[in-house]
C-alpha cells in the first residue's frame, strides 16, 4: 500500500487539472525566474500567471526545496 502524498506535492494533481500544464512547466518557470525569494515568486505566479495562493505557494516551496537540497 502506498503512502498518501503529503506536503506541497499533495497540491500537484489539482494544479495540473486546473491550469492544464504539467508540474514541470511551473517548476521550469520558477527556476528560470530572476526572482529568488519565496514570497516574490508566489506573488509573481499569482499576478503574472493567474495561480491561486495555495497552488503558487506549493509550487515555490517544492521547487526551492529541490534547488536547496
Amino acid at each position: 500500500m502506498t503512502e498518501p502524498v503529503k506536503g506541497p506535492a499533495s497540491y500537484f494533481p489539482s494544479i495540473e487539472k486546473k491550469y492544464d500544464q504539467p508540474i514541470e512547466h511551473w517548476k521550469e518557470l520558477i527556476r528560470a525566474s530572476p526572482l529568488s525569494r519565496h514570497g516574490e515568486l508566489v506573488t509573481w505566479l499569482k499576478t503574472e500567471h493567474g495561480l491561486g495562493h495555495g497552488h503558487a505557494n506549493a509550487l515555490v516551496a517544492h521547487t526551492l526545496a529541490e534547488v536547496e537540497g
